[in-house]
């Protein structure tokens, strides 16, 4: 529509004032609206990041836009065998140093050249996968495709392992081009150091804690303060895990459960907070994609950053039940 034409139109004498100026300001909300948070977030639905098995790979396996990263970090893991089609970019390549702290995640351009050398456009839909532990890593590489602006991602649920029992792997490297991938930042699933200090002990705010028991009550030597945000809830995301495989996920009704046990609300303000940023991210994508907790985020700095504030208060020993 072209509004400049239209209100000069307007402006012919024969249109009174009262109604030029109503007309007037129809069009100018037009023009903001859609500038504004709400139709921006309208305009671009949320994210989707499930846990699939392997036979959803043979049922998007023609899907041009389907790409797959294997982020195990030792190369020769893939080389020795990987998924038919699976690039190689272990989850070690997504973080580095950043203004003397050590494995923060690389600013968006970089962001943005690690996807475009994997494969990866805006138009990509991507599987991810690691194996036993390095579920973590994953997990991790899901959110930052999520952070990144990706709308559709999976985690293969059991990993390298769970997926070569039953079915054929591959020595083939993939053939492809590279393209672009322009970052489109999401930072409604974050928060940063400012925020922590403003919600730490603020009703209705719960802080989840993944890491084992002893680092949680401050029992190990590792930081340069050793314990937890006060109030945060310790739930280590091995819990979540099965005993056998620990890229595969427990059932729905099992985490629920463990969730219950620690009183946490699903209708809260949910921060999860780690060691580096790593940990968290199992968490992050079971309750706010699996569970459908509506309001989830990371702290992606942790304690790695937390700690590292002699001003900001540190709870040690066991978690308060309330």
């Amino acid at each position: 529509m072209n509004v400049k034409y239209f209100l000069s139109r307007l402006r012919k004498p024969k249109v009174k004032p009262k109604i030029f100026a109503a007309l007037a300001m129809f069009f100018a909300v037009l023009l903001i609206i859609p500038l504004s948070p709400l139709s921006a977030f309208s305009a671009n639905p949320s994210a989707k990041i499930q846990f699939v098995s392997p036979n959803w790979l043979a049922e998007n396996s023609q899907d041009k836009n389907l790409r797959i990263l294997d982020v195990r970090n030792f190369p020769l893991d893939y080389i020795e065998g990987h998924l038919s089609g699976a690039v190689n970019i272990a989850d070690t390549a997504f973080r580095g140093p950043r203004e003397g702290l050590p494995v923060q995640y690389w600013n968006n351009e970089k962001l943005g050249q690690i996807f475009a050398n994997s494969g990866l456009t805006n138009n990509s839909r991507v599987l991810v996968y690691s194996d036993g532990r390095d579920v973590l890593g994953a997990t991790m590489v899901a959110y930052l495709l999520e952070r990144s602006g990706l709308k559709d991602i999976a985690v293969l649920d059991g990993g390298y392992t769970g997926y070569k029992a039953a079915n054929n792997v591959t020595k083939e490297f993939p053939q492809y081009k590279v393209g672009k991938f322009q970052v489109k930042d999401n930072p409604s699933v974050r928060v940063n150091l400012n925020d922590v200090k403003k919600l730490i002990g603020k009703p209705g705010v719960t802080f989840i804690d993944p890491r084992p028991e002893k680092l949680f009550r401050g029992e190990e030597n590792i930081w340069i303060r050793n314990g937890h945000i006060p109030g945060a809830r310790n739930i280590p995301w091995v819990t979540f895990m099965d005993a056998q495989n620990p890229h595969k996920l427990k059932s729905l009704d099992e985490i629920k459960k463990i969730l219950a046990d620690k009183k946490i609300d699903p209708k809260n303000d949910i921060i999860v907070s780690c060691s580096t940023g790593r940990e968290a991210t199992l968490q992050y994508v079971v309750l706010k994609h699996l569970l459908g907790y509506p309001k989830v985020r990371i702290y992606e700095g942790s304690w790695t950053e937390y700690s590292a504030q002699k001003d900001l208060p540190v709870a040690t020993g066991d978690e308060k039940l309330t």
